[in-house]
């Protein structure tokens, strides 16, 4: 059985975080609004559970989700949890416009600014610690250095990245402003640049380790094997059809499921009802397979879908389950480490 409030330390750091960590993006408004006592009702469902680790980012709800963060661990003492947010984005408000009605529904009015800059992370961390009403952060990742934000000139944002941010991160690092840093991103090949060229503690890796995409495999789960470079697997439902199942308007990487998506799941929901297991909790716990995941980290805005997710984690999987996924080529094992 999978211990949801388990700790684990993350890659060479002190940093520790829960093999379930709690995503903020819900409580910034994602793809619906939520209210403030939900978020505050989730997040102190969560402490009460035993979870000890937070992910934010500027762009949840243009703040409101580090806002809301903030206020519900406010009068908890700071060395008892870990919370991660992010750089690269920096948030303007829009004063005197009606919130938003895409993307963070109900989030103040706002717009982003990309800066991978040194000085950028300097911008976005004093942002950050001001909403949060904190003095520090544990892990900061570097936001979407991805095509889908920067097209052709992704490369350009990861030298920039790499120049700019890494050196900052370092250096904050190095002075015990943070414990640890890495980049959080979709492109596996630019999430492998990263680990590559940079002594980065920990990868933050949306959709890019679930049921139904296991294109990490290949090159990141061995290389971060090898660097001793810990996984932080974001996004577990893969936008909403791993927890629903093929039913109709599922979602998958935040659009309608296409036909051979829809397939695709239908097949693994089989297995499932042959074990007698959800298909949400062979979601959630697959990524914990990967030696290298230290955590994997799922998106809640109520406290039902904490006390959901916390079961779901721990229910018992046999080994067998994941075998017979794998031998009718439904998933691929990651268990892979260095030199294997």
């Amino acid at each position: 059985m999978i211990d949801p409030a388990a700790k684990v330390r993350v890659g060479r750091s002190r940093v520790e975080v829960c093999r379930l960590g709690f995503g903020s993006a819900p409580l910034g408004g994602l793809l619906r609004a939520t209210s403030d006592d939900d978020a505050r009702a989730a997040v102190g469902t969560a402490w009460k559970a035993g979870l000890r680790y937070f992910d934010a980012a500027p762009q949840y709800g243009g703040g409101l989700a580090e806002q809301r963060l903030g206020r519900a661990l406010g009068r908890v003492a700071r060395d008892k949890f870990a919370i991660s947010t992010k750089v690269g984005k920096i948030v303007h408000p829009k004063e005197g416009e009606p919130p938003q009605a895409v993307g963070f529904i109900g989030a103040p009015a706002h717009t982003i600014e990309y800066d991978y800059s040194y000085a950028g992370v300097q911008r976005s961390l004093l942002a950050s610690l001001e909403r949060l009403g904190l003095d520090r952060v544990d892990i900061l990742f570097i936001h979407d250095v991805n095509r889908k934000y920067h097209g052709d000139r992704v490369h350009e944002r990861l030298e920039e990245a790499i120049a700019g941010a890494c050196r900052a991160l370092a250096a904050l690092r190095d002075q015990g402003v943070i414990g640890a840093f890495g980049p959080a991103t979709k492109d596996v090949d630019i999430a492998c640049a990263f680990v590559e060229r940079v002594d980065v503690d920990c990868v933050m890796l949306p959709a890019r380790l679930t049921l139904l995409d296991q294109s990490a495999c290949d090159a990141l789960v061995p290389l971060c094997a090898q660097r001793g470079t810990s996984i932080l697997a974001a996004a577990p439902f893969d936008s909403g059809i791993l927890a629903t199942g093929a039913v109709a308007g599922a979602t998958y990487d935040y659009a309608p499921a296409t036909a051979e998506v829809l397939d695709r799941v239908r097949a693994i929901e089989d297995v499932c009802k042959s074990f007698d297991i959800p298909l949400p909790a062979a979601a959630l716990q697959f990524p914990l397979r990967c030696p290298s995941v230290a955590s994997v980290v799922a998106g809640m805005r109520s406290a039902r879908e904490v006390e959901t997710n916390m079961s779901l984690l721990r229910m018992e999987i046999p080994e067998e389950f994941w075998c017979e996924l794998t031998r009718k080529q439904l998933v691929r094992d990651c268990r892979n480490r260095a030199g294997d």
